[in-house]
């Protein structure tokens, strides 16, 4: 009888649940979920019982590293602030991994790392960055030359509701991450910094509407894994959104420094304001969201100019009562863990998720699996002069 490979998910929340959910369906699969919540852990038992679950508090690196030597592969699904720590301690435990985890740190720190334990770990294995990034490396490579890449992103629920007209479909501490870090992108091959929330765009997309587009840092490793000279990465929100989350941050609510003090506790702004935005920003059950990208690849092939328009719009599933967000970033984090493990993508070291795109066959692997379950990313190439 074949032995079953061991997998943990650190992280049982909005994404997490979704891919222990996803892994458990493989009959050669065992899968543990291990969060400090136990009510988290208590939901995901009641929607698979063949699922075991450990409560635990993941905030300890050294707690992490021996929690997960006893398991054959590991998920990283904790929040952003904790993921580099998190990642350092599956290192140490020698153990392959696809990360979720948008962290703030760089995470080639931990390459050499990494290489000297034999670890294969892919980072930012999500939407965008993610498979959007495998994606638009596969056609970088099917280009002589690279000029532009502008890429649009964002997760929204369908019905908008006032006041916030917003919801977290991911950890609502990394959603105001993305308000706060400074944005990073290439112009005329050279790095410029800009404020988050900065230089508003407004584009119509179909089947959705007008939204507004802004500066965050999620062009993060490409710019130092692709050679182009203008690269950027925008979020979508609803009109709106901008201003709200600037005047927030502007008065200081999401300044993380314990300045405040209430009945003789230090506390910051960033902990009062997020007691106060994240029940507002809850999905409620069955409620719906939307996950939309684009992305346009621009470049020369044989002397002639060449454009490549990479496409995803995927919703809410009700039949499994998965958010789009869970399914867009979850599903990709689970099929390259099952990638790695069949051993298609070999490479050692920290691999950001463009590097997937170097690989036909990877890309060809990972698109086929997200299309088995209704995700499905489009790819189109054509020359601009014909339009």
């Amino acid at each position: 009888m074949v032995e079953k490979m061991k997998v943990i998910v650190l992280g049982g929340g909005l994404v997490g649940g979704p891919m222990a959910y996803d892994l458990a369906k493989d009959e050669d699969i065992n899968v543990t979920v291990a969060d400090r919540d136990q009510t988290i852990l208590e939901k995901i038992v009641s929607q698979d019982m063949n699922i075991s679950v450990i409560q635990k508090d993941l905030s300890v690196p050294q707690d992490v590293t021996e929690l997960v030597s006893s398991f054959d592969m590991v998920i990283n699904a904790v929040p952003g602030f904790m993921g580099f720590e998190t990642a350092k301690a599956i290192i140490r435990a020698k153990k392959d991994c696809t990360c979720i985890a948008f962290y703030e740190e760089d995470p080639f720190e931990l390459d050499q790392m990494a290489k000297d334990n034999g670890v294969t770990m892919i980072m930012d294995c999500g939407v965008y960055p993610g498979m959007g990034s495998a994606l638009i490396m596969d056609a970088v490579q099917k280009l002589d030359k690279v000029d532009d890449i502008i890429t649009y992103v964002g997760g929204l629920p369908v019905i908008r509701e006032w006041p916030s007209q917003y919801k977290a479909v991911f950890s609502p501490v990394d959603v105001i991450e993305e308000y706060i870090r400074p944005a990073r992108y290439i112009e005329n091959g050279f790095e410029v910094v800009r404020p988050a929330l900065s230089d508003a765009e407004y584009i119509f997309f179909q089947n959705i509407g007008t939204l507004e587009a802004f500066n965050t840092d999620g062009l993060r490793t490409l710019a130092k894994t692709i050679d182009a000279p203008n690269m950027k990465e925008k979020t979508l929100r609803y009109p709106g959104h901008i201003e709200k989350m600037a005047i927030l941050r502007e008065l200081g609510f999401f300044n993380k420094e314990e300045i405040l003090e209430f009945n003789g506790v230090k506390t910051s702004p960033l902990n009062l304001t997020s007691k106060i935005l994240f029940p507002n920003w809850k999905l409620k059950k069955g409620e719906a969201d939307i996950t939309v990208f684009q992305s346009f690849v621009k470049g020369m092939k044989n002397g002639k100019k060449i454009e490549y328009f990479i496409d995803l719009y995927d919703r809410y599933c009700p039949e499994t009562d998965v958010i789009s967000m869970a399914r867009t970033t979850g599903y990709t984090a689970t099929i390259a863990l099952r990638m790695i493990a069949k051993g298609l993508y070999t490479d050692k070291g920290i691999s950001p998720p463009e590097y997937m795109g170097k690989y036909p066959e990877c890309v060809e692997f990972m698109q086929d699996q997200l299309k088995q379950r209704n995700v499905n990313w489009e790819v189109i190439s054509y020359d601009p002069s014909t339009l």
